[in-house]
């Protein structure tokens, strides 16, 4: 197929599904994590989980990168932007997530602070060169598809001595969290749910490549099919981690071989690791810290590190107690189980960070299926 219509055809979605269902075994249960919050949207906006057998659960994962963002970094740039009066630079969604006492950075910006969505690093770059008179911090988020392009800006930053240009650095890392899912005492405790098999990410994957996911399918028994974002990519993994459940299989397949390779982009690697280091710990929203799952910016860049120019020091935060965000991250519950859902809790008013990016789990069962978990009530 050459075209993105092909990729969402519905006759040919319905022949994949018939071959689910005849692959499926009627003795036993199939829960499938897609990791990457496309996934989750583009699964509930064309009403993927319909076309599947019953006893095949797809379990939303933490892969929404504004999802994940505890409520402590979210403070650190709000801090930035009120009390210290730098201008803070972010993607639009980052803007959205709820912070301690209910406030956000676009609340922020509405009490004053000068708080300014851009759609790329470079853009963060350009605001500090026009205005060199302020202090312009880079709000960076994301998992490894947006990180090169942080490197990048840090590194061009460095060439041309922009002195007044840092970055808050978020950046977050997927192979780490999946094992986190896997093993760790801290989500045990929290509660998750029984994995079979892993839809990989996609733009994660194109630059990490294949073969980051190879250690823990081996380590854990649990198979990994990376898989595109269009319809018929995730129906095509579905079947894929089926069959390998079926034949006691866990190995890594790429269905999206058009664009990810088992080495990735050598090339931003290079830049990355140039740029960055492993933090030791990091904490994710709904995980709790991570080992080794985060970024930092090396001694070599620290001038451009926020967080060492403005002495920052990390304080978590608990979430609303009445939303349940991290749970659903960790698959246990689902949107509509979450008693803010759909009142409290919108896309206009989230009150949690599954509801702020349309990637994030509740902004896309509210688009696209809101009613459709929902008990039917007899007339």
């Amino acid at each position: 197929m050459k075209y993105i219509n092909e990729f969402r055809d519905g006759k040919t979605a319905r022949v994949i599904a018939a071959a689910i269902a005849a692959e499926t075994r009627a003795d036993r249960r199939y829960h499938i994590m897609e990791f990457c919050g496309g996934h989750t949207h583009a699964i509930s906006r064309y009403g993927l989980s319909d076309l599947l057998p019953a006893n095949i659960r797809l379990i939303h994962g933490p892969g929404c990168p504004v999802c994940v963002l505890p409520i402590g970094r979210i403070d650190q740039a709000i801090h930035l932007a009120l009390d210290r009066g730098a201008i803070v630079c972010t993607y639009g969604d980052t803007m959205r997530v709820p912070a301690s006492d209910s406030i956000s950075l676009m609340k922020a910006k509405a009490q004053g602070a000068d708080v300014r969505m851009v759609y790329s690093a470079a853009d963060a770059a350009r605001t500090a060169r026009e205005n060199p008179q302020r202090e312009v911090v880079f709000f960076a988020i994301g998992f490894e598809t947006t990180t090169p392009p942080t490197a990048l800006v840090i590194r061009q930053a460095a060439a041309e001595g922009l002195a007044n240009f840092s970055v808050l650095c978020c950046h977050v890392l997927t192979p780490s969290a999946i094992t986190h899912i896997l093993e760790s005492a801290e989500v045990r405790q929290y509660g998750t749910v029984p994995i079979d098999g892993f839809i990989g990410p996609a733009h994660v994957s194109i630059v990490i490549g294949s073969q980051p996911y190879e250690h823990f399918a081996e380590e854990y028994a649990k198979p990994v099919v990376i898989a595109g974002f269009e319809p018929l990519d995730v129906m095509q993994a579905v079947e894929m981690l089926v069959r390998q459940v079926n034949e006691g299989r866990a190995e890594v397949e790429n269905e999206f071989t058009r664009a990810v390779t088992r080495e990735g982009n050598t090339a931003a690697q290079a830049v990355v690791a140039e740029v960055f280091e492993l933090r030791e710990r990091f904490e994710w929203r709904g995980l709790g810290e991570v080992p080794y799952s985060a970024l930092k910016i090396r001694p070599a860049y620290a001038a451009f590190d926020a967080e060492r120019r403005f002495g920052l020091d990390y304080r978590g935060v608990p979430d609303h107690k009445q939303c349940a965000c991290g749970a659903i991250l960790r698959g246990v519950k689902r949107p509509t189980d979450c008693k803010l859902f759909g009142t409290v809790c919108t896309p206009e008013n989230p009150m949690g960070s599954c509801m702020v990016s349309s990637e994030g789990a509740c902004a896309a069962h509210y688009s696209y299926g809101r009613f459709r978990d929902l008990p039917v009530v007899a007339a």
